[in-house]
């Protein structure tokens, strides 16, 4: 297989990058390819001994702090030691993501927990870092989608899925809000003269711990399931190429979407991947950031 790899990841030296749930998957494989290339990379963590055991198998100069994105004050409190400690802040990739296909389930702060750990917890955490990314030279924010995104709508008359709650649906859902968020985060980036830049990536199918947590709800059938699915998915260092060629490329516009080019684009070489109708409708993103500043409590600068 040819196409971008990490070899083509330049010097990461002196840059200082976040990576949420980089204690595993495309987290895990993502921060060690930052660290090895130089950068100090914060562990973003839920579970602080995790992310612990993972430092310790990482190469390069990493530290962990504790977040749950699913937590407005977790995220709150995380961003404000971390605005302290780090003035500015390089790359931020907003990784961290959760399926679960069981009953419908909510946050902390009482919100659908697919969108409240997928999209609302990094809106909230960009939002309060946006100072110090300005603060780099030449900044980058990447988010994290999925090929789900495409066949997904938002219902605004019911963000929180409290009618007909499916599991598969919440998920996809959450994803194209993330997508939307990247999207429109470009947008007001641009109009401001920022010197930041939001792009987006997916790992298409890819073989990570997501899915067997997933059908953890069934049982034995449910295991059978996931080791049946992850023989389906591409390997994790495979998968996570898109997001660290959105963090790494020189060049890389604000806006641009990357994934693997197979398939479907559920496999294979990075390429520039298509977004759905939805995810760039500016009117979609108007209302979804508004939604969003009114549920975090977190106004952009």
């Amino acid at each position: 297989m040819t196409g971008w790899t990490t070899d083509q990841i330049p010097d990461q030296d002196g840059r200082v990058a976040v990576v949420t749930g980089g204690n595993s998957g495309l987290g895990l494989v993502t921060a060690t390819e930052l660290a090895s290339h130089g950068a100090h990379v914060v562990l973003a963590v839920r579970n602080t001994l995790a992310g612990e055991e993972a430092a310790h198998r990482i190469c390069g100069d990493v530290e962990v702090r504790e977040l749950d994105l699913a937590s407005l004050a977790s995220v709150r409190a995380f961003a404000a030691k971390l605005a302290g400690d780090h003035p500015a802040i390089d790359l931020l990739v907003n990784n961290a993501g959760m399926v679960l296909l069981g009953p419908r389930r909510t946050s902390a702060d009482g919100f659908e927990l697919h969108l409240a750990s997928n999209m609302l917890g990094h809106f909230a955490l960009t939002g309060l870092l946006l100072g110090n990314l300005a603060a780099a030279r030449e900044a980058r924010v990447v988010s994290l989608s999925s090929i789900t995104h495409k066949n997904a709508h938002l219902d605004f008359d019911d963000l929180m899925f409290e009618r007909d709650y499916r599991a598969a649906a919440a998920y996809g859902r959450s994803k194209l809000a993330t997508t939307v968020f990247g999207i429109e985060l470009d947008r007001r980036l641009r109009a401001a003269g920022a010197p930041v830049v939001s792009t987006l990536a997916h790992p298409g199918l890819t073989r990570t711990n997501l899915t067997p947590r997933a059908w953890e709800h069934r049982g034995r059938f449910g295991s059978l399931i996931a080791r049946a699915g992850l023989l389906a998915t591409q390997p994790v260092e495979q998968g996570a190429l898109p997001q660290l060629r959105a963090a790494t490329e020189p060049g890389v516009r604000g806006g641009q979407f990357f994934g693997p080019s197979g398939l479907w684009e559920t496999r294979g070489r990075v390429t520039e991947a298509r977004l759905s109708r939805e995810a760039t409708d500016p009117a979609v993103g108007r209302r979804l950031w508004a939604a969003a500043e009114d549920l975090t409590g977190v106004t952009y600068p």
